[in-house]
């Protein structure tokens, strides 16, 4: 049982991709199927599939990769159980100068910096993606 399941999941994505590996599984939750979900969207995974088990059942990814370099090349977990991190929408931080993505958790869901802007919503700062 981990404390910081958000943080499990991204460490866990991380750690397949510099040991190279093409897929990993997570513990489901809707919150990492979000996240999951836009992972895929913006091209950071490849597939994530639903795996039906006992007793959890299971998120797999399957990892991308650019040549031999993964697509993920950094992530921060910005919001902490110990700590969180809300913010208003002018003040939603950029990721590398537009070329990662920042997760927020809103009103309206699991958003993207960018979706986040274009709703005009703030929440707290899940984790950034680059």
């Amino acid at each position: 049982m981990t404390t910081d399941s958000i943080a499990d999941m991204i460490i866990r994505i991380k750690n397949a991709l510099a040991a190279g590996h093409s897929e990993v599984v997570i513990p489901h939750s809707k919150l990492k199927a979000a996240i999951a979900e836009i992972l895929v969207r913006e091209n950071y995974v490849s597939k994530t599939e639903s795996l039906e088990m006992k007793p959890q059942n299971q998120i797999k990814l399957k990892l991308r990769y650019e040549g031999s370099l993964p697509a993920i090349s950094g992530v921060k977990r910005a919001s902490k159980p110990g700590r969180r991190l809300y913010v208003s929408v002018n003040k939603i931080p950029v990721t590398l100068d537009g070329y990662g993505i920042t997760l927020l958790s809103t009103n309206q869901g699991i958003l993207t910096d960018k979706e986040a802007r274009l709703k005009n919503v703030g929440g707290e700062i899940i984790c950034q993606i680059w």
